[in-house]
């Protein structure tokens, strides 16, 4: 592999990286509102695909050679847009669990005093 293209896989590792970060706050968000079961089975399907999809565009670059200096870079870019992406996920209105369950309660009680 030539220099080129340790320098292209190098900043495609890390801009993935980038991209990583801000789909993971995305799906983060999204599994608010889902069964355990399809939490589980939602996040093994998001990491297979993005992992399947930075395999092909390795190959496409420089032929499917990975060194670990671009998992770091993978790795840097997600912490990077990580840690700044979380102040975005209020633009993303999950409900939240604690009032659902508040709802809940509320309407048991109500429901116990019209019985009555």
């Amino acid at each position: 592999m030539d220099l080129k293209q340790q320098v292209i896989s190098m900043l495609f590792s890390f801009f993935f990286g980038l991209f990583l970060g801000g789909v993971y706050n995305l799906n983060y968000n999204m599994l608010f509102k889902l069964t355990n079961l399809k939490k589980l089975f939602f996040n093994i399907l998001f990491v297979f695909d993005l992992v399947l999809i930075y395999f092909i565009f390795i190959k496409k670059i420089n032929g499917g050679i990975i060194h670990p200096y671009f998992y770091l870079l993978i790795i840097l870019g997600f912490i990077l847009t990580f840690s700044h992406s979380k102040s975005f996920r209020h633009f993303i209105k999950v409900p939240s669990l604690k009032k659902k369950k508040d709802k809940k309660k509320e309407n048991n009680k109500d429901d116990k005093v019209e019985k009555s």
